[in-house]
């Protein structure tokens, strides 16, 4: 698959310069015949590129510009407090991102899906719930329930968090964890093969920042997207894991909450399986579907 023509740029949010990347079909429309876009939200620990370059190559194949972007305070964004995670901002962040893409020459405004993954995943709902003139949104392994999340972690583990936590607040400190590790090491993710994040993240990047505020597990029990789920008016696709445990999909209380804009699609697996073969490519076919039934 070729590789797609990119365009570096960056737009502001909350009087913060942030980096962005559009990746541009080969056969993009002139600005009199615009193309359709999809914008993508990355997840917990995630910067532009990372876990998700097949899913661009596909996205790009399939006629869409592409948005990638990264959080005030990660990647190549600016932000004093480097790797710290409030989710109320970083949905703002989404929000100025899809504004800035709309303006784009280009671009056709009446037709941008929204995309998130993770903890993104969370984001993308609660910005759609509020934008109605999207054409459509992706969910992808969702962490729509924070008090679930953090109930499927250790109470030992849960104890170490708050030390942490505890002194990452005090003055003039700061103090951070891996965002992910295998399994039994400390991290905020060491479950649901999270090691082969890590490993591919090596691999690829050759660099990365495996590290988080430790304040930022502060926030996650409170943030439920899940609530938002009634509100949503727009052609959704939900797409969980049966086995995670990192952001429990429970199907059931989902689909009771989802009105009839939502569909779901489940994969038997973990967190972190969708994004690598061999569930990528069941995973990939979901959501090409999906769009193409937009578009």
């Amino acid at each position: 698959m070729p590789t797609p023509r990119q365009q570096i740029c960056h737009f502001y949010s909350q009087n913060t310069r942030c980096a962005a990347t559009l990746y541009w079909p080969e056969q993009a429309a002139t600005p009199a015949e615009s193309t359709p876009a999809i914008l993508m939200a990355h997840g917990w620990g995630g910067i532009q590129g990372l876990l998700i370059e097949d899913f661009i190559h596909q996205f790009v194949a399939a006629g869409l510009v592409v948005m990638t972007f990264d959080y005030i305070g990660w990647g190549e964004s600016e932000g004093s407090h480097r790797h710290a995670i409030n989710p109320w901002n970083r949905v703002a962040t989404v929000e100025d991102a899809l504004a800035f893409l709309q303006q784009k020459n280009g671009i056709d405004k009446r037709k941008i899906l929204l995309w998130g993954t993770s903890f993104g995943g969370g984001h993308a709902i609660d910005v759609a719930a509020k934008h109605p003139d999207l054409l459509g949104v992706i969910a992808h392994v969702p962490m729509l329930d924070g008090r679930k999340a953090v109930s499927a972690v250790p109470l030992t583990r849960m104890a170490r968090f708050s030390l942490d936590i505890a002194r990452d607040l005090m003055p003039f400190s700061e103090r951070y964890l891996p965002i992910a590790s295998a399994a039994g090491e400390y991290s905020t993710m060491d479950r649901d093969g999270a090691e082969r994040a890590v490993e591919w993240a090596t691999t690829n990047f050759g660099h990365y920042e495996n590290k988080v505020a430790a304040r930022s597990m502060l926030t996650m029990g409170f943030y439920r997207p899940i609530k938002r789920l009634p509100r949503i008016t727009i052609p959704t696709l939900l797409i969980g894991a049966t086995h995670d445990s990192v952001a429990p999909f429970d199907q059931k209380s989902i689909q009771s909450k989802a009105g009839p804009h939502v569909q779901i699609r489940t994969l038997d697996a973990n967190h972190f399986d969708p994004y690598l073969p061999p569930y990528f490519e069941q995973n990939i076919q979901y959501q090409l579907e999906f769009i193409r039934g937009l578009i």
